[in-house]
């Protein structure tokens, strides 16, 4: 096959959700219709936790949540499906971001009992920032839910979207009784033992056996209100967002929804980037192979302390042993440029790595680095080619961290760069003083990275009341960020890429300081690139 039509087969698409809506069951009942893995071994019994494959770090085992994007590979049905699973607090939306920045298209899934909670909106908002077609995916049907009327209603008023169902629900929880079809019109009835019985038409006599007669005459009266063309484009648009209802946990709505995004989600499309400084689009089926790194994750690994770059391709055929040029996106001692031969490239199949022999636009595969590269890099062949750089956004928390054992001081500072050039957390380090200063979303953040300096650097560490409670990036003529920097000394910080950084004690403190100096701008976000 050409290389634009294997590009045309891919679909990578995210899953976005509200912490406990199911995104983790989901994402392994996904990959089991897929024929990803063989059984949902992780689903357990009801009051044990549950957590899929891809949650590998030991918080996230303990709390049964993800906290981590990662990444699973799987071909069905002729095409292959990257999926992208995202953390589900909105302590790591800033890792979700990145993430969807490697998608073409998301799943949102929603308690049926619970509708859009505040992560979800606040994720769906990180989606409306890239424009990306979502589907969305109404879990839990088997136990009791909101009127799917008033879902739709909601999803309409909070977000936005023209919600348009392509499945119509039977009742809900102890009165669910499956789904219709709004296009072909076959009813596709559950069972909650999970072994559900084949579609049948919804205007035959076998409906007899499945409904009673006012259950059937109150899905047809649903359909009939609910039900109205799909528009496609608005789709793609980032305007309607198709609706399926299901219950991931007893593997029901799951095939329909892995056959939606085939049918409807878009394959890679052309991307925007520089070359040689002049604007370009990357197609997709061209030939020179190019991509950019989206996330960075060491010890995934323990056995191994490996450190894997998520390199998303936009064009092109890669070859494992290919040598690649990385334009860098890190800080002003980084080279612009360096050559690297890629001869152990990972795809992700569930649990499982294997060696990349060839990938093509729209796959996501690992490359095993040693801080070589960065949140942000861009790869071709020729080293020309430079995507747009992916945001850091300023931390709502900022919090003094020092190591109990002053012995391993320069420990800690290895390992707290090492974090923030993972995204875990940002990074500062003031002009006057030696304690480092670590910024975060949320408190949680702050957990995780405990965490893993804890199991992975055998650090213990202590986090302190900071003077500052807000950080900018700084932004202006070289000559006015001098002299306010000169002027400002005490709250003047370097970020991981050595960018001068303003620290605040309060938000009041920036709009005063703003006034005074109008010529310099307070940044919120920093592209990184």
């Amino acid at each position: 096959m050409s290389i634009a039509t294997e590009a045309a087969r891919r679909r990578t698409f995210a899953i976005i959700s509200h912490p406990d809506a199911g995104k983790t069951t989901l994402t392994e009942n996904l990959l089991l219709a897929g024929g990803a893995i063989r059984a949902a071994g992780a689903v357990r019994a009801r009051g044990e936790q549950r957590r899929t494959r891809s949650d590998w770090m030991k918080i996230e085992r303990e709390r049964g949540i993800s906290v981590s994007a990662s990444v699973m590979t799987f071909d069905h049905a002729g095409l292959m499906f990257n999926l992208l699973d995202t953390p589900g607090h909105e302590h790591f939306s800033e890792d979700t971001y990145r993430t969807l920045t490697a998608a073409n298209a998301a799943v949102m899934v929603l308690d049926a009992a619970k509708g859009i909670e505040p992560q979800t909106l606040k994720l769906f908002e990180v989606c409306r920032l890239r424009d990306i077609p979502i589907v969305t995916f109404v879990n839990k049907m088997d136990r009791e839910a909101l009127d799917p009327f008033a879902i739709l209603d909601e999803i309409a008023d909070k977000l936005a979207l023209d919600p348009t169902p392509l499945y119509w629900p039977a009742g809900s929880g102890g009165r669910f009784k499956g789904m219709l079809d709004l296009t072909t019109r076959q009813f596709q009835p559950y069972q909650r033992g999970g072994e559900h019985g084949p579609s049948v038409a919804f205007e035959s006599n076998a409906m007899d056996d499945k409904l009673r007669p006012e259950e059937r005459a109150e899905l047809s009266d649903g359909a009939e209100l609910a039900g109205r063309p799909f528009d496609h484009q608005g789709f793609l648009a980032g305007a309607v967002t198709p609706v399926l209802f299901g219950s991931a946990l007893r593997h029901f709505g799951v095939d329909e929804l892995l056959a939606t995004l085939g049918r409807f989600a878009p394959p890679p499309g052309p991307m925007t980037a520089e070359r040689e400084g002049k604007p370009t689009q990357v197609e997709p089926g061209a030939e020179e192979v190019s991509g950019f790194v989206f996330k960075v994750q060491a010890n995934m690994d323990p056995n191994h302390r490996d450190r894997i770059a998520f390199l998303r391709l936009t064009s092109g055929k890669f070859a494992r042993g290919m040598k690649l040029k990385a334009y860098s996106a890190g800080g002003k001692g980084a080279p612009p440029q360096r050559q690297m031969s890629v001869n152990a490239p990972i795809l992700f199949f569930a649990s499982d790595r294997e060696l990349a022999e060839e990938a093509y636009a729209g796959d996501v595969m690992g490359i095993p680095n040693h801080g070589v590269l960065r949140v942000g890099d861009s790869l071709s062949e020729s080293g020309a080619v430079r995507f747009a750089g992916l945001p850091n956004f300023a931390p709502e928390i900022l919090r003094r961290v020092r190591v109990k054992d002053p012995l391993k001081a320069k420990h800690l500072k290895k390992a707290l760069e090492g974090l923030a050039e993972e995204g875990v957390t940002q990074l500062f380090r003031p002009e006057i003083g030696s304690d480092f200063i670590v910024g975060a979303v949320g408190q949680l953040q702050f957990e995780v990275m405990a965490d893993r300096l804890s199991n992975e650097y055998v650090l213990d560490v202590v986090f302190e009341a900071a003077p500052y409670a807000e950080a900018r990036w700084l932004g202006g003529e070289a000559a006015e960020i001098e002299d306010f920097a000169a002027k400002h000394r005490s709250a003047m910080a370097r970020d991981i890429d050595d960018n001068i950084v303003f620290l605040a004690k309060s938000s009041w403190e920036i709009g005063y300081v703003g006034e005074r100096f109008p010529k310099i701008r307070f940044e919120r976000t920093k592209e990184r690139g």
